[in-house]
């Protein structure tokens, strides 16, 4: 989840595909917060580790336009 923004669902997409080369950018499900000022992105991907899942969420926590990660 973040701010909703111009290219906040291009950040989230191009961090799970380096991590998860095989994700569908189609299957990325996108719902705004109800007064339209956060947008929640939701990826699911088949993991293939659990390193793979940790690096997936220290990165997705570490970028600068997520402010939350499940």
């Amino acid at each position: 989840m973040g701010q909703r923004q111009d290219g906040f669902a291009q950040a989230v997409l191009e961090v799970v595909l380096r991590h998860a080369p095989d994700f569908d950018a189609a299957a990325m499900e996108m719902r705004p917060s109800a007064k339209g000022n956060y947008m929640s992105l939701t990826c699911a991907i088949r993991a293939v580790s659990r390193e793979q899942l940790d690096a997936l969420y220290r990165e997705l926590s570490a970028h600068p336009l997520v402010k939350v990660v499940l």
